[in-house]
């Protein structure tokens, strides 16, 4: 491990255009659950299933519902960055990161204080109203059952649920830093669910590096495997004494 570890290290010093793509595995570290492990969402019992509860149509049809599911598992105040993102956020401040690529919803990458953060299923921090569109806080949707605007509009969260596609022009600009990265980091994320996962056939370098748990699809075309949790190996890669930018 200490071998993988190194050469991630000196890939890391001799690139100036990284790119990160991560997934729920970044974030559970700071506590939030993601869907697929052991201790995941789907893992635990609820009167439908996650991926149910969190679809377009569901929230249409029984937004009461949708909401108690939502704010209950998915709002993540008092939640703080762990050192994933810490790290991500040193490496932008230090000329090599140019794009953090998540799917996830949490805004702990911005937290963590980077600053070009492209989120391709949206923010838990926006809400919108469906009718007038008007941007609402956070506040708007906590101690009530259904949000709804000054307008009588349903109030929704800024993410993408089920049901429903991402964004044609984030996709667009995430392929865009990926094709022109010199080294892609992909950290916590099972790369089974598209189209976000095939972003990583934009990348046409040699240092595709892979850090995950467990098996993935894409480990064979990774140039680096670390089956390990992100969160320790850029702890490691951090604390090295012999760490340099």
């Amino acid at each position: 491990m200490k071998t993988e570890i190194d050469k991630l290290q000196q890939w890391v010093h001799s690139s100036d255009n990284i790119v990160f793509f991560g997934g729920a595995g970044v974030s559970t570290e700071s506590g939030i659950p993601d869907f697929r492990s052991e201790d995941g969402l789907y893992s635990q019992e609820y009167e439908y299933p996650p991926e149910i509860m969190l679809s377009y149509s569901f929230f249409m049809d029984y937004p009461e519902e949708f909401y108690r599911f939502y704010k209950n598992k998915l709002l993540t105040e008092g939640i703080k960055p762990n050192q994933s993102h810490i790290v991500l956020a040193e490496l932008e401040k230090a000329g090599k990161l140019r794009a953090v690529i998540t799917q996830n919803i949490d805004c702990l990458h911005q937290m963590a204080g980077s600053q070009n953060v492209i989120e391709l299923h949206g923010s838990t921090s926006r809400n919108y109203c469906m009718d007038c569109t008007k941007p609402h806080k956070i506040e708007s949707i906590k101690n009530v059952e259904i949000p709804t605007c000054e307008c009588g509009g349903i109030i929704r969260p800024d993410v993408v649920l089920y049901e429903e596609s991402l964004e044609t022009d984030l996709l667009i600009q995430a392929a865009d830093y990926i094709s022109q990265a010199d080294m892609l980091i992909i950290g916590g994320t099972s790369l089974s669910v598209y189209p976000a996962a095939g972003l990583i056939y934009y990348y046409e370098g040699n240092k595709l590096v892979l850090i995950n748990n467990s098996e993935t699809d894409f480990d064979k075309r990774a140039n680096l495997v670390i089956r390990q949790r992100i969160g320790s190996v850029f702890d490691e890669i951090w604390s090295s004494p012999n760490r340099t930018l």
